[in-house]
């Protein structure tokens, strides 16, 4: 007979990224406004009551989603960065923009930074998280490319182009407009 090893625990922080994880899939289906805390916690295997020990409130649980999608995406862009196979500017934002494409195959993740720009429009604080993932990524792609301002404009542009192409299915019309909007434009 086998001893039984006893339980672990685990620790808050633990839990708090658990809970982290569950609300990206939760907050990617339904948004800001249509997810609660209820079915997260429900999701996360937790209480309602423990979410709030962890994130006290909604928003506050949102924001966190937030900031955790634009470290995710951060890391993406420097991977793009060091496997870049040059240092020019157009070098290293190519290649940066092939590691963000690759990046938002994950439906999860592109569509938490859809809803996020959403709910920024009457959320001061989503919009404050919103502003600040994008000076941070803005800043770390101006001084990792080299990239003079309308280039730099460019690349986010074509990032924002991308979510949308995606968002709609545009791969899966055969038309003119589409032809036009996804010229150049990698998808994986």
């Amino acid at each position: 007979m086998q001893k039984e090893r006893p339980r672990q625990l685990s620790t808050a922080e633990e839990r708090r990224e658990t809970v982290l994880r569950t609300a990206i899939g939760a907050f990617a289906a339904r948004g800001y406004f249509g997810t609660t805390t209820t079915e997260v916690a429900k999701a996360a295997g937790i209480s309602q009551a423990y979410v709030y020990r962890l994130f006290p409130s909604k928003e506050a649980l949102f924001v966190a989603v937030v900031e955790h999608c634009f470290v995710r995406v951060r890391g993406s862009l420097e991977r793009g960065a060091a496997e870049a196979g040059g240092s020019s500017p157009e070098v290293v934002l190519q290649s940066m923009g092939d590691a963000y494409a690759k990046l938002i195959t994950d439906n999860d993740l592109m569509l938490v930074q859809l809803h996020a720009q959403a709910a920024a429009v009457s959320e001061p604080a989503v919009r404050e998280a919103v502003r600040q993932g994008y000076a941070r990524l803005v800043e770390y792609v101006r001084g990792a490319s080299g990239a003079a301002e309308p280039r730099i404009q460019g690349f986010f542009a074509t990032g924002m182009l991308c979510h949308l192409l995606v968002s709609m299915g545009a791969d899966e019309v055969d038309a003119p407009w589409t032809r036009t909007l996804a010229a150049g434009i990698t998808h994986y």
